[in-house]
């Protein structure tokens, strides 16, 4: 679930394995590109950890997050 604070919306997820948390990461870097709203994320092994928010609004939580997140969202539920 996505925790808003500090001006970020933020999420954890964890995978099987690397290469499942790669795989994540690619697929959400393609909607980021076509959004063109880009994440801070980290990756240590299995674990994936984004933050969002706008950095040309001030770096605060915009509706281009919400949507980011949304999508993002989706790609977990398949």
């Amino acid at each position: 679930m996505w925790q808003e604070q500090d001006n970020q919306l933020t999420r954890e997820f964890q995978f099987a394995d690397f290469s499942e948390a790669f795989a994540f990461m690619t697929r959400v870097a393609l909607i980021a590109e076509k959004m063109d709203h880009h994440p801070w994320w980290s990756n240590v092994y299995n674990q994936v950890t984004i933050k969002l928010s706008t950095h040309d609004a001030g770096n605060v939580v915009t509706e281009k997050d919400r949507k980011l997140a949304a999508a993002i969202d989706k790609l977990i539920s398949r």
